[in-house]
């Protein structure tokens, strides 16, 4: 299996940094706009889209301004890889943007920023930032 390359895109987004932190470190949050349900026990959160799910564990959080998600095994032991959303927020101008890290493999990067493209829209439509 080829090792997939890490990569950023940083999207603007109207809205308040304590609402986006709802959106992107909630079970309920995450379900509304990344992936068909969520759900979490403990720090493990399960990802549903469809007819597949992934796991992964709550690796870090700064309330407010970002979560780390890493995708673990079956056996729920770390994997290499991880996504990031983190909140920036412009000091000068206010401006606030969630700027998403993750990996893909690199004949499938267009595909998979095109993913986080779609995500982040069905986010910015359900908090009022279109």
């Amino acid at each position: 299996m080829d090792s997939k390359i890490r990569y950023e895109i940083e999207f603007p987004i109207n809205s308040s940094p304590q609402l986006l932190y709802q959106y992107i470190s909630t079970p309920s949050g995450l379900s509304e706009w990344f992936a068909d349900n969520v759900n979490s026990r403990g720090e493990f959160f399960t990802f549903i889209w469809n007819d597949s799910q992934e796991k992964a564990r709550l690796a870090s959080k700064k309330s407010g301004e970002k979560v780390k998600f890493k995708w673990v095994d079956e056996s729920s032991k770390d994997t290499d890889y991880f996504f990031e959303l983190h909140i920036l927020v412009d000091e000068l101008t206010k401006d606030v943007s969630l700027m998403v890290v993750d990996f893909a493999e690199k004949e499938e990067l267009g595909e998979a920023k095109q993913l986080w493209e779609n995500q982040i829209s069905d986010l910015k439509h359900l908090i009022g930032s279109v």
